[in-house]
């Protein structure tokens, strides 16, 4: 089990405070390590796990808990025979019906420090959000990093170089279970196939109570195809009708909306670096691990710029950015990142092959007249630094420990 540290910290000050700790994230990301990594932290400092209560509303036993009438009354007659606080862990919370009601009663009537994870952005929404207000704090768990990626994968083949680590990396992504596997090519296929279905089925079909199980699934794999290209509704329900499917684009709309609560999908909204403003149509949009894009609609070697864009894109959101597509003049900036006080500018490319690739990878930033770092990444081994734009190679970039 590694470490996680870079959620770990970000955790570490909430433990013990009253406030309702929220993992959310894709399936199977590495969210209930997480609840076993806080457990082993408690534990380190003097809390007796005696005064844990865990429950996985994915496990069958607990099946009869799935209201919130049973899990209050479950859990408040355990915790009448634990002396001092109680600390509760609930996976998957999202499988109880009416779980806030619950969660905000236990709050309230039990000296308890609690920690929940679910696989939906709109968990904290609507209902939570009113239950709730202003008493949680929400953590976005991702799939492995390439720093968490070779801590692991070193352990299956030690005697890898980075790049080496680098290539297995492209193709099978950072899902923690692989690990598990070996990262033997066909099992990991497998595994990451049967986890893309479990995805579509459970966390966008049968919560959206989806009917229409054809045109969900055209939509998924166009959007997996233009994976880090900017289109519209307009121009998917072109696409559609080119194969005989009219669909409303406020349709299509609603179901990339469910794929990308499901943490299938991340939208990147537009932005007019000249007009300080979001536009309006247009967005790009990311897969939450690379390995299932490849193991389900393959290309990901293919397509490797935009394999990469995807892997720096995820790598921006687990460092805490707000992540925007900038667009100045007639040029677009892949990765606009904002944190704070700090930003920086990403150009992300394959390789700077010839004179007329690095004049449009590094010209992008002409019209840039601000002090923020600006990086142009690619796979290229040689520092091609200028004019104040640094160039990293791709691997450096991703295993540093800050960028400034």
């Amino acid at each position: 089990m590694i470490k996680r540290e870079i959620y770990m910290k970000r955790i570490r000050p909430f433990i013990g405070t009253d406030l309702i700790k929220v993992m959310t994230g894709i399936r199977r990301c590495g969210k209930s390590v997480m609840l076993e990594l806080i457990k082993q932290e408690l534990i380190e400092s003097g809390t007796d796990p005696a005064q844990f209560i865990s429950i996985n509303f994915e496990d069958m036993n607990y099946a009869h808990l799935q209201t919130a009438k049973a899990l209050h009354k479950e859990i408040t007659k355990k915790a009448s025979d634990i002396n001092g606080k109680v600390y509760l862990f609930f996976d998957e919370i999202q499988e109880v019906k009416d779980w806030e009601k619950c969660i905000n009663s236990f709050r309230v009537s039990l000296d308890c420090d609690i920690y929940i994870t679910g696989s939906n952005a709109k968990l904290l929404s609507g209902e939570l959000a009113t239950y709730l207000g202003g008493r949680y704090v929400e953590f976005v768990i991702y799939p492995f990093s390439f720093a968490e990626f070779i801590e692991l994968y070193k352990t299956v083949a030690p005697d890898e170089s980075i790049q080496k680590c680098f290539q297995k990396y492209l193709l099978v992504g950072g899902m923690p279970y692989l690990a598990n596997i070996r990262y033997a090519d066909e099992p990991s296929k497998q595994y990451l196939h049967d986890l893309f279905s479990s995805v579509q089925l459970k966390d966008i079909l049968k919560r959206n109570k989806i009917r229409d199980v054809d045109l969900l699934e055209r939509i998924i794999a166009y959007v997996m195809a233009n994976v880090g290209n900017t289109f519209s509704a307009a121009s998917l329900a072109r696409f559609l009708k080119s194969e005989q499917r009219t669909v409303a684009p406020e349709t299509l709309l609603n179901y990339i909306k469910y794929c990308c609560n499901a943490y299938l999908f991340y939208q990147v909204k537009r932005e007019d670096l000249q007009g300080k403003q979001i536009l309006a149509s247009n967005e790009k949009y990311y897969i939450a691990d690379h390995g299932i894009r490849e193991a389900v609609f393959g290309g990901n070697m293919k397509q490797i710029n935009l394999t990469l864009e995807n892997i720096v894109y995820l790598e921006l959101l687990r460092r805490g950015y707000e992540v925007t597509v900038g667009r100045i003049g007639d040029k677009e900036i892949d990765f606009v990142c904002h944190k704070r006080d700090e930003k920086l500018y990403v150009q992300v490319t394959y390789l700077l092959a010839s004179d007329e690739t690095i004049q449009r990878e590094f010209g992008v930033y002409d019209n840039i007249r601000d002090n923020f770092p600006k990086y142009v990444v690619s796979l290229d081994e040689f520092d091609m630094s200028r004019n104040g734009i640094k160039h990293r190679n791709i691997r450096d970039f991703l295993l540093a420990e800050e960028w400034n």
